[in-house]
């Protein structure tokens, strides 16, 4: 009966070069010999010998070398100098420095220069290759070492993922490839860097501090989200609802259970998923206002217009009672008071049915330059009772897109007056239309209190405002506009130095050449048009 054995996998033998080098020749063809006939577990060695260091040296430097066997004394050079040449050249090597009349001096030398092992004259063969098989191992953990260091820094440099370290101090010890770009800065920026002051929003200092410190503690990783801010410290830009601040989701852990000090973070970039997934929400709770909207318009609008003609007649009635001035006066202030609600009901009622509503853009060819112009004529006394200082710069060439020229001055019209409720006690307010790259863009600038960073991400939200009487739905519609014309709206805003918002939308393409010149027709009639364009409006 035949039996079969299974024999483990042969493994190839791992190839090493030595360098004996001795300047007596009988020696160094002794030695060669013994040490190619010798033999070394999962190893092949090729064995040259030379007679001076420069010549090995040379050879050191065009050849990879595991271990070199170096006598002391050589015609042109010492071998302690020699040690530290080749260690230069192949820092893996390593290096046995031999002696017929060792001293303690040239020993500890020798060590201090790097080698590793000092063998007198004579010694027997089965030390010195001991001693040689001892040295090509060390040589090739350090070439494994290095090899599987290499190996995971490509792998962390490469990575999509966001890699990190951070000392028991919660400074950066490294950033990877793509943290870097993402924080926007070099290594050497990072490295030192508090990673919390510098990186995390203020709003969540505090929630990540504590996360360190628990995985710390008890050793456990956790998972933490945060907004990773740049390196530069700018204002925020805000575009289309996005900013540049990157929404990560961290996994942190320790090095290791012995090791209370590292913190190690791999983090990946959820911003678009998060932005994507508001949207969704956005857009769901868009479909459930619009047909709450259409419902209920006719039934609020209703009351609102009898409630309006009821407190016309109520005027009159009060006018007409047996009562003192004063009495009159109070009351009429009162039904003042409702008249200014019922009418921020049904402003509110408009902005909402405007928000949802749906309905096909008009497609005329508009002149922005022109929308732009109209409206800076009809807010110019509102800026003149501020005291504010209006500066326009306005294209001299036609600005033209394809779009509904109503709906455009709307968008306008909001950003302006935003613009301007920004600064109760004046200010300056510089506003802008230019053609830039096949786009027009229209730029609005206060000097106004500024926004928060910690909130500039939501000012395109339905329902948020900062004003006490505000709807919330300004730049909401703003935003919805412009994109239904295929642009894109940024706001960008620093607590205490105003707020930029600039609205970009693509130019006509199909216009002729006569059109672009000035010829086509403008969607806004004559009665609309005003300013002195390319100068500035006082």
């Amino acid at each position: 009966m035949r039996t079969d054995t299974l024999q483990p996998p042969s493994k190839t033998p791992r190839h090493a070069r030595l360098l004996v080098i001795d300047d007596h020749e009988d020696l160094a063809l002794a030695l060669s010999a013994t040490l190619s006939a010798a033999r070394f577990a999962g190893i092949t060695l090729t064995v040259e010998r030379h007679n001076r260091a420069a010549s090995a040296l040379e050879h050191a430097e065009a050849h990879p070398i595991d271990v070199a066997v170096v006598d002391i004394q050589l015609p042109d050079m010492s071998g302690v100098q020699l040690l530290r040449s080749l260690k230069m050249a192949r820092p893996h090597c390593e290096i046995i420095i031999m002696t017929g009349f060792a001293t303690m001096g040239v020993a500890i030398d020798a060590l201090h220069a790097g080698a590793f092992a000092f063998v007198e004259k004579s010694f027997r063969p089965e030390e010195l290759i001991a001693t040689v098989e001892q040295a090509l191992r060390k040589a090739q953990l350090q070439r494994d070492r290095d090899e599987l260091e290499q190996r995971y820094l490509a792998l962390v440099e490469l990575t999509d993922v966001l890699v990190m370290g951070l000392d028991e101090h919660d400074r950066v010890v490294f950033f990877n490839r793509k943290a870097l770009s993402v924080a926007g800065c070099t290594q050497d920026d990072a490295a030192g860097r508090p990673f919390v002051e510098t990186w995390v929003a203020e709003s969540e200092h505090l929630y990540i501090r504590e996360t360190m410190r628990l995985i710390r503690s008890d050793g456990l990783p956790r998972e933490v989200e945060a907004w990773f801010v740049d390196f530069s410290g700018a204002p925020r830009t805000v575009v289309a609802g996005k900013t540049r601040r990157r929404r990560i989701r961290w996994h942190l852990s320790r090095s290791s259970p012995h090791t209370y000090g590292m913190v190690y973070g791999i983090g990946t970039d959820v911003t678009v998923r998060r932005e994507l997934e508001k949207r969704a929400a956005d857009a769901e709770a868009m479909s459930v206002m619009g047909r709450l909207a259409l419902s209920l318009a006719h039934e609020i609008r209703n009351p609102l217009n009898a409630a309006v003609l009821q407190l016309h007649l109520l005027g009159r009635y009060i006018q007409k009672l047996p009562v003192d001035a004063e009495t009159i006066e109070a009351m009429q202030q009162k039904a003042h008071i409702v008249g200014d609600e019922i009418g921020r009901l049904n402003r509110l009622l408009t902005e909402f049915l405007e928000l949802s509503n749906v309905r096909q853009l008009g497609s005329d060819v508009v002149d922005l330059r022109e929308i732009v112009s109209s409206v800076l004529a009809l807010e110019a006394d509102a800026v003149r009772a501020k005291g504010i200082e209006l500066a326009a710069k306005l294209a001299r060439q036609p600005c033209l897109v394809l779009g509904d020229g109503e709906k455009l001055k709307q968008v306008f019209i909001n950003v302006l007056v935003n613009a301007i409720e920004a600064m109760p006690e004046g200010g300056t307010l510089q506003v802008q239309v230019d053609v830039d790259k096949g786009h027009v863009r229209m730029t609005v600038i206060d000097t106004g209190p500024g926004i928060d960073v910690e909130i500039l991400d939501q000012v395109f939200d339905p329902f948020f405002t900062t004003k006490e009487a505000g709807t919330g739905l300004g730049l909401s519609i703003v935003r919805k506009i412009v994109e239904h014309h295929g642009g894109t709206v940024s706001v960008s805003s620093e607590r205490g130095k105003g707020t930029e918002v600039t609205m970009v939308i693509p130019i006509a393409k199909s216009l002729s050449p006569p059109a672009l010149a000035g010829e086509a027709p403008s969607s806004l009639s004559r009665r609309e048009k005003g300013g002195l364009p390319g100068k500035p409006i006082a």
